[in-house]
């Protein structure tokens, strides 16, 4: 069974492919389109629809639109418009729409959410977004070859989560700005069955409140929020208490978060690229505490309820790696797991998980799982005929390695900043080794050198990556989550004692962001890794995402050739070739 999952009504457009449980393939458009977050520019503000993703996905199975069985997209607009179709929630795709339906349904929610011919009940049956109907009218055959089905939002972070996680049986909870309704919701994954336990729905929203204080901190663009989260190490929640008055805990996991006056609480918004006073730290350090306070008297309500000792997390707010942190380590559950692509581009991957696993079962029950989660690397690859055609085409000196981790390794050694470019680009926002800029952790001013390089605010940390089998010897606790964080999803203490070694890693609380690398899953960076401690006596590197600022992680050969030579890199290495300027 071949599934085909969309996400376009929300930000971070993209598309996975799910062949019998497994995923085959998952990709956000803005790789492609290289529009951040596929962001249509104003006065649409509208996401824009993963055409690159899909074409992508189904190249790399082999396939084309007459081989998928399903299509699952991940929203209900029949949910979030009102209109009530009894249980209809799987839609026949017609190939040749008739005219008829063609018309879009003109909504004041037309511009971001897209145009759904809903107008009568009858349209939505037989219909599909307007905007899909080009991209998916070109199969000539009588009857359609897929199903097309609409699925809740907040469903697909949840499947995302349980179905993609090493557990075979999970509490559940997602966290996010809003879906067609919903803002939080909990379950209960036991094998074969899902339990839904509740959700919070519009308007209280810990996603919101967070988006709206992170604008009045003066960050005005989408996924900024992570900004503020490494902005409140630098400040004292001197807000907390006033701001913890604001969000309400009621009883079965629901909270409400109330009216606010940030203004006249803690002061004016601070203007864009205005200098950052010390009320603007402090409000970010308050609303990172009320955060993490609220979401672990959730956890543990969760925990009572679900009766599972182990929990998966997604949403766009399960990005806030402090967060996670905190809940790692209060013992609540005895394994947390946050899928890597946790924000909306996950849907996807959940609307093509969901959908394979209820259609091979037989409901209620799911069918049986024979595939989770080691990695997050499932975008477009390289090989290296490829890349050398690329190389010679742009007439660039280049030399092959054979011993590509020795080479890099050495040109880190002497401080050189290098683009890293290997295998299949990752699916999610955070980049883990295949689409990296990597550099030695061994001065503190690197950190700067690589804010520069990326353009960006001065007070942003920057990541380091260890091979899993070190990370007791640099970070604590090791042994929480197995000793591994695989996803660059959890903060941990950095050692006392190596404190000093590795300054350019660390944040000014003393903790990092800690990726860890297995050797079965990044041979290549694990290998690097390994040569770089073996000459250095540190087996750590700092890991940032192969971007500048405003710009997508970089996905072709050419658009890494590009940003090496449009930024202050030093070197790249890219498959088996290293360039140096």
């Amino acid at each position: 069974m071949i599934t085909l999952g969309i996400n376009a009504a929300f930000h971070d457009s993209a598309a996975a492919l799910v062949v019998d449980g497994r995923l085959v393939a998952a990709a956000e458009e803005e790789r492609f389109s290289r529009i951040k977050h596929a962001k249509r520019p104003v006065p649409f503000t509208a996401w824009e629809l993963p055409h690159a993703a899909i074409d992508y996905c189904l190249a790399e199975a082999g396939i084309d639109l007459r081989d998928v069985d399903h299509v699952a997209y991940s929203f209900r607009p029949d949910v979030f418009a009102g209109e009530r179709l009894g249980n209809q929630t799987t839609i026949a795709l017609p190939l040749e729409p008739s005219a008829e339906a063609a018309a879009p349904w003109e909504s004041p929610w037309d511009p971001l959410f897209l145009a759904y011919t809903i107008n009568a009940p009858r349209q939505l049956v037989d219909g599909v977004p307007h905007r899909l109907r080009k991209r998916f009218a070109g199969v000539k055959v009588t009857q359609p070859p897929y199903r097309w089905h609409f699925v809740d939002h907040h469903q697909c972070h949840q499947a995302s989560a349980f179905l993609a996680a090493p557990f075979e049986r999970c509490a559940v909870m997602t966290l996010d700005g809003r879906g067609e309704h919903a803002t939080t919701t909990y379950g209960a994954f036991r094998g074969d069955r899902y339990e839904s336990l509740g959700a919070v729905q519009m308007p209280h929203s810990l996603g919101m409140l967070y988006e709206r204080i992170t604008q009045h901190l003066g960050f005005l663009h989408s996924s900024d929020e992570y900004k503020v989260m490494a902005l409140a190490a630098l400040g004292t929640p001197q807000f907390r208490r006033l701001l913890s008055e604001h969000v309400e805990l009621g009883a079965h996991g629901q909270y409400r978060v109330l009216p606010l006056d940030l203004t006249s609480m803690c002061g004016p918004a601070r203007e864009p690229g205005a200098p950052m006073e010390q009320h603007h730290l402090d409000l970010a350090a308050s609303l990172q505490d009320v955060l993490e306070d609220t979401v672990l008297q959730l956890a543990r309500w969760l925990r009572q309820a679900s009766g599972e000792s182990r929990l998966a997390m997604a949403g766009g707010v399960a990005l806030n790696c402090v967060m996670n942190a905190r809940l790692r380590d209060a013992g609540v559950f005895d394994a947390v797991w946050v899928q890597p692509a946790a924000g909306d581009a996950g849907t996807a991957l959940g609307a093509a998980l969901w959908i394979d696993a209820t259609e091979r079962g037989s409901a209620p029950a799911l069918a049986p799982r024979s595939w989770s989660m080691q990695h997050a690397c499932w975008g477009p690859h390289f090989d290296d005929d490829t890349i050398e055609q690329h190389l010679r085409w742009a007439q660039l000196r280049y030399r092959r390695s054979d011993n590509l981790a020795a080479d890099v390794a050495q040109l880190l050694e002497a401080n050189r900043i290098v683009g890293w470019f290997q295998g299949r680009m990752e699916f999610g926002p955070r980049a883990l080794g295949a689409r990296s800029i990597l550099a030695s952790p061994l001065e503190a001013s690197m950190q700067t050198r690589l804010n520069e390089l990326k353009d960006r605010e001065d007070f942003r940390p920057v990541a380091p990556a260890v091979p899993q089998e070190d990370l007791g010897r640099w970070f604590a606790p090791p042994d929480a989550n197995g000793g591994a964080s695989p996803f660059m999803l959890f903060v941990y203490d950095v050692l006392p004692i190596q404190r000093d070694r590795i300054p350019a890693a660390c944040h000014i609380d003393r903790t990092a962001r800690v990726q860890t690398v297995e050797h079965d899953t990044h041979p290549r960076f694990h290998a690097l890794l390994r040569e770089f401690g073996r000459r250095t006596g540190v087996p750590v590197l700092v890991n940032t995402s192969f971007n500048v600022r405003g710009e997508p992680i970089v996905c072709t050969p050419r658009q890494a050739i590009e940003a090496f030579y449009g930024t202050p890199l030093d070197a790249l290495a890219i498959g088996s070739f290293i360039l140096e300027k």
